[in-house]
């Protein structure tokens, strides 16, 4: 069950979905210039946007809970594992790099039929398979390795 009893509504989390679009693609996560120019500093956006979205989630989470609204007791946050968690920050900041996209706004990108957004998407369905597939030669290393809890 999720934390609102509305959520699992499929119409719901996909009005939530091309919300979350419109508004990545409103704050220019669609273009990988833009996503690129993070890393030089030269155009604080992306922190900018994730840094308030953060904050807006934090303040809506504690407001919903002290509204009886939201049990925070229904909200899993998974355990820590240092080092797989490294290892995949790491892999997901070269893909950044290199293709300019992070996974979820490749998909804005892709939404918008922009060729290098499809391109990068095409690729993350290609690493996901790739990972499907080593995943059991992975597990020690992704279950174990690091655990902090």
């Amino acid at each position: 069950m999720a934390p609102f009893g509305f959520a699992g509504d499929p119409l719901v989390a996909a009005l939530i979905g091309l919300a979350f679009r419109a508004v990545l693609e409103r704050s220019g996560f669609g273009d990988s210039r833009i996503l690129a120019a993070q890393f030089y500093l030269h155009n604080m956006r992306v922190l900018k946007v994730m840094f308030t979205a953060i904050a807006t989630t934090a303040l809506l989470l504690g407001l919903g809970h002290t509204l009886g609204l939201l049990d925070l007791a229904a909200i899993w946050v998974p355990p820590t594992h240092l080092w797989p968690g490294l290892v995949g920050g790491f892999l997901l900041g070269v893909g950044f790099l290199v293709g300019g996209y992070c996974p979820g706004t490749s998909l804005v990108a892709s939404s918008t039929l922009k060729l290098d957004g499809l391109v990068f998407a095409g690729g993350l369905v290609l690493g996901m398979l790739a990972f499907n597939a080593a995943a059991p030669a992975l597990l020690d290393f992704w279950q174990h390795s690091g655990s902090l809890g």
